[in-house]
């Protein structure tokens, strides 16, 4: 197979397989997920089947389920070496990419995969909304058009919840984020019980340390997955999106959106298009693309939401 390029001419860190060969690289599992399971964890406007299932994301948690094995493995080796007995470490899977592109459904579906193989049965999720600001916070700091960029999370509370899984404890508790209210819910939490496996999604979870800091939580990380689209494709399903959570989330009174729940479609896709082309297509080419050369993997997605290739980091 021949070695990629990039447009520049130089040789690419990336293996890149096509859907099929990629498919063929793992044993299938029979029926891993039902489709009514399928159409629970897929994302709104996410096309994800089946088939897909079975092609792309199954040898993809093989893959993960094997480095988590062969972690554990040198984990068990270096505490001989070294004559103690200490409890293995979680596996921490890092999963980025752009709003709309579909990360959320691809870390909640590694999460339910990954249970299935015997080395991984204990798999949890986290997503990094939960380490936002306040949106009182971000009011004060001027930061509500920027939700969602770096310097909307509090780095450092999300970097001590990743350390402290990372370091064995048996109980570490994140805030949690409420999609309907658009904020942190107060005194509520979300507790990881010490996990073979953590999966940690977000917009900006491959970025590296900011200047003057010595860690990031992408440090952290033992494997990353950056799910990636064209930028025209992901603004045409965020606008999509919009108008499906226009015509229902939004109708809540209770939704922080409440106010778009009346627009008509013309007004409500010229909504979407402000907010994406003002928030968040500077947030993708400033902050979130330039990530995607430090994954391990990338998923790439057609414009139909379904992946057509993969690249595997080479080492």
């Amino acid at each position: 197979m021949p070695e990629p390029s990039s447009s520049t001419g130089h040789v690419s860190p990336f293996i890149e397989l096509d859907r099929g060969d990629w498919a063929a690289l793992a044993p299938r599992m029979e029926a891993p997920l039902t489709q009514t399971e399928v159409v629970e964890l897929r994302g709104l406007g996410d096309a994800l089947d089946l088939r897909e299932v079975e092609e792309v994301y199954l040898p993809l948690s093989r893959l993960l389920s094997l480095y988590a094995e062969g972690a554990q493995h040198l984990h068990d080796v270096t505490s001989t070496f070294l004559g103690t007995t200490s409890q293995p470490t979680p596996f921490v899977i890092g999963v980025a990419g752009s709003v709309a592109v579909g990360k959320s459904t691809v870390a909640r579906l590694l999460r339910e995969l990954l249970t299935r193989w015997e080395g991984t049965p204990r798999v949890e999720l986290v997503t990094t909304d939960g380490f936002l600001y306040p949106n009182a916070e971000l009011e004060r700091r001027g930061l509500m058009e920027r939700k969602g960029f770096p310097e909307s999370y509090d780095r450092r509370a999300l970097l001590r919840f990743v350390s402290r899984v990372k370091a064995g404890e048996p109980e570490v508790r994140a805030p949690f984020y409420s999609h309907l209210a658009y904020d942190i819910v107060p005194d509520a939490e979300i507790t990881v019980h010490s996990p073979d496996v953590l999966i940690v999604e977000g917009l900006n979870v491959l970025q590296p340390a900011p200047s003057g800091r010595s860690l990031a939580v992408s440090d952290l990380f033992d494997f990353t997955i950056y799910v990636d689209a064209r930028t025209t494709d992901i603004a045409r399903w965020y606008e999509e999106r919009f108008l499906s959570l226009q015509r229902g989330a939004f109708s809540n009174p209770l939704s922080y959106f409440h106010r778009f729940a009346s627009l008509t479609e013309e007004e409500a896709r010229a909504r979407a298009s402000s907010i994406w082309k003002s928030i968040n297509e500077p947030n993708l080419v400033q902050n979130i693309l330039p990530t995607r050369a430090r994954a391990n993997l990338v998923l790439r997605k057609g414009a139909s939401h379904a992946v057509h290739s993969v690249l595997l980091r080479k080492n």
